[in-house]
Parts: C-alpha cells; sequence; structure tokens
C-alpha cells in the first residue's frame, strides 16, 4: 500500500512538473506580458518615446475594456537607445527576467537583427518592427511578422509612377551610402528599368553629413528635374534646403523615413513639395477626418502632447496583435497564437493602413505604399495604394 501511494504521489508530481513547463512564457490566468525596445535616449528618441506612447494608449484601452478574452496586457519597454548591444541586453532581460510573451514595434533595423537570435531561442515571437527592411520577415521563420513595406519596394513602386505623372527626363538620385540608402536606390533604379529610363546622375554622403553643397550642385549642374532621396530627417532637410538656395527645384521623393511632422516643422517652407512614399496617415489635430480627429485630440489629452505617425505605428502594432490573441481563444499560445496570425486579415484602420494579410509562408501583411505630399507646411496624401 505505501508503495502504490509513493507512486501515486510520483506520478501527481510528474503531471504538475510537466502542467508547468507547459505553460506559455507571458501568458497567466489573468495576465500577457508584452516587451518592446524602444530608442529613449538616442538619436531616434523622439520616435521611440512617441511608439512607446502609442502602445500604451492602445493597451489602456483594451485593459479598460477587459483585456483579452479575460486577461489584462502589460507592457514593459527597454531602452536600447539605438546601439544593437544594448538592444540584445534589454532583449535578454525582457525574454528571460521578464519573461515576455511577445516583442512588440521593436524600433530600429540593426537592433531587431540582434535581438531576434535572443528571443526565437525562447520562442518569443517579434511582431511588427517599427523598421521597412526586408530582414524583418526574411529569410522565412514562423515568428517574425512585419507591417512595413520595405524601402525597396516603396521606391520601386512609387518613382516610375511619379516621374510619369510629372514628365521627368533627368531622373537623379541622392543617397545615404549604408545599406538603408542603397535599398532606397536599388528599388527606384529597378522601378526605372520598368519604364526603360536610368540615373541620369548619383550622388552619395556619410551617414551623419551636414553640407550637402557639393551633392547639389552636382545634380543642378546635370539639370536633374528629378531627384530619389535616401535621406531620413537631418539629410532630408539639409539637402533640399541646399537646393533651394541654389535656385535649383527639382521634384523631390524621399521615401517612409522622411514621412514625418519634423521635416516641416524643422525645414520650414523650403520643404513644401517634398514627396514621400507612406502608408499609415498623419494624425494632426485638427485633420479634417473626424476619426483620426477624435484619436489625436484623446492621445494629446492623455500624453499632453501631439501624436505623430509613430505614435500610430505603435498604436497598429498593438491593436493588431490584440486582434490575433482574441482570435486564438482563451487558450493563447505561441502556436495558437501564429495559427490564428496565419488566417488573419487585417483591414484597412481610421488611419488609411492597407489591408494586411498572413498565411503560413507570408510574413509581411502588405507590400503596398501610396504617397504623400508637403503642402503648405502639412502632409496631404495625394495617391491612391499602389502594390505589385
Amino acid at each position: 500500500m505505501k508503495a502504490r501511494l509513493t507512486v501515486t504521489a510520483a506520478a501527481t508530481l510528474a503531471l504538475a512538473a510537466g502542467a508547468a513547463m507547459a505553460q506559455t512564457q507571458g501568458v497567466s490566468k489573468d495576465e500577457i506580458t508584452l516587451g518592446s525596445i524602444q530608442d529613449l535616449s538616442g538619436p531616434l528618441a523622439g520616435f521611440g518615446k512617441q511608439v512607446r506612447l502609442g502602445m500604451m494608449l492602445r493597451v489602456d484601452e483594451a485593459n479598460e475594456q477587459g483585456g483579452v478574452n479575460g486577461r489584462k496586457l502589460t507592457m514593459t519597454v527597454e531602452d536600447s537607445g539605438y546601439d544593437p548591444r544594448r538592444a540584445v541586453l534589454a532583449a535578454q532581460k525582457l525574454v528571460n527576467q521578464d519573461k515576455i510573451f511577445a516583442m512588440i514595434g521593436h524600433i530600429g533595423t540593426a537592433q531587431n537583427m540582434a535581438a531576434m537570435p535572443v528571443q526565437f531561442q525562447k520562442n518569443v515571437i517579434n511582431f511588427f518592427p517599427v523598421t521597412a527592411a526586408r530582414q524583418m520577415y526574411e529569410p522565412f521563420h514562423k515568428l517574425k511578422y512585419s507591417f512595413a513595406a520595405t524601402y525597396y519596394d516603396q521606391m520601386k513602386l512609387a518613382t516610375p509612377k511619379l516621374v510619369k505623372e510629372k514628365g521627368a527626363k533627368k531622373v537623379c538620385a541622392m543617397y545615404q551610402d549604408d545599406e538603408f540608402g542603397l535599398e532606397v536606390f536599388r528599388g527606384a533604379e529597378d522601378g526605372l528599368k520598368s519604364m526603360n529610363m536610368a540615373f541620369a546622375e548619383v550622388t552619395t554622403f556619410k551617414r551623419g553629413a551636414t553640407d550637402f553643397s557639393s551633392q547639389m550642385q552636382k545634380l543642378a549642374s546635370s539639370q536633374c528635374d528629378f531627384v530619389v532621396l535616401g535621406t531620413i530627417i537631418r539629410e532630408t532637410i539639409g539637402g533640399i534646403g541646399t537646393a533651394r538656395k541654389l535656385g535649383f527645384n527639382p521634384t523631390f521623393l524621399g521615401s517612409s523615413a522622411a514621412y514625418t511632422d519634423l521635416i516641416h516643422k524643422l525645414g520650414g517652407a523650403p520643404m513644401n513639395g517634398l514627396y514621400a512614399t507612406m502608408t499609415v496617415q498623419h494624425p494632426y489635430l485638427d485633420e479634417a477626418a473626424q476619426p483620426i480627429r477624435f484619436w489625436a485630440n484623446k492621445y494629446k489629452t492623455k500624453f499632453n502632447e501631439d501624436p505623430t505617425v509613430f505614435s500610430v505605428y505603435g498604436y497598429s502594432a498593438v491593436d493588431a496583435f490584440i486582434r490575433a490573441a482574441t482570435k486564438a481563444d482563451s487558450n493563447l499560445t505561441t502556436d495558437s497564437f501564429i495559427k490564428a496570425m496565419d488566417s488573419m486579415t487585417i483591414p484597412p484602420d481610421i488611419f488609411g493602413s492597407a489591408e494586411m494579410t498572413f498565411g503560413p509562408q507570408k510574413r509581411l501583411g502588405s507590400n503596398a505604399t501610396r504617397l504623400s505630399q508637403i503642402q503648405d507646411g502639412r502632409w496631404k496624401v495625394v495617391s491612391d495604394y499602389m502594390k505589385f
């Protein structure tokens, strides 16, 4: 009898241990633990703060409504300072100490690349990172989910469309001499090839450059009437500002990296006319569309600052996560979340996002992009979506 009881007790303990091991990291009876890595102290700290606030707004909304299938969301955000090495340390803390279920809206290409191996070792999903790099969904990995059309695809679609509309004869380029700039350049180059055109002149600059006189003089001398910009914020403002001073006024086209209110806020009137590829609409407080205006003012009331497109990226990433976690039902595991995502269609939202679909071998929601232009000191959507 004693031997029988001992065996039964051992079996019970083994079953309990197995159940504990089977429990998905970051999911308890009452809570789902999420994590994110942002730049809160480095060169993109403004963007990182905005992504974080956008995420927190959606988390708070969900929790006020009872959470996801009865579970409240908690979000822990770590600072990478936009340094890949710090991103690894942040990922290790979130994955191993905070035991997050998913990493959401991590900002930066190199930072994501550094952190993903830490996550994947513990079966932690990398969900909707804030970067338009192809590595966010290629090569295929079941734990990768990306929403942003790549810089390459953006420019391959938008360049021939706008060149044709403008009747441009001499298309030129100025881009940052790194992988980001090259992606923009290659996309535009292949877009031109599709209409049997090639760049008439090309010039580059090193990351961190502040003087663009030689580059713009070179393009002006070549009489370029259309210039593709592989630039972000400071370089976009500096390059266009220099061109205007030279009396050089071609059509300027940038990627989504230049689609920020900082361009017209810091660059002023010379930025009028700039085109950029984009998806979600910038949420101005006085936006004509009532749903965007309502959302923007709600954000402003909560955080005492104006929202930006990066606020929308954070908000939308958490919203998409909630949709999938809700669909996964009460038994939320990594596998049930992936199963839900792989049959998901996420419809356009109030900000005008393109419809996104995912599947067992499809990890990019949409490669569609559209155009905005700075008119009278603010971004205005000027095209429908383009897609392959």
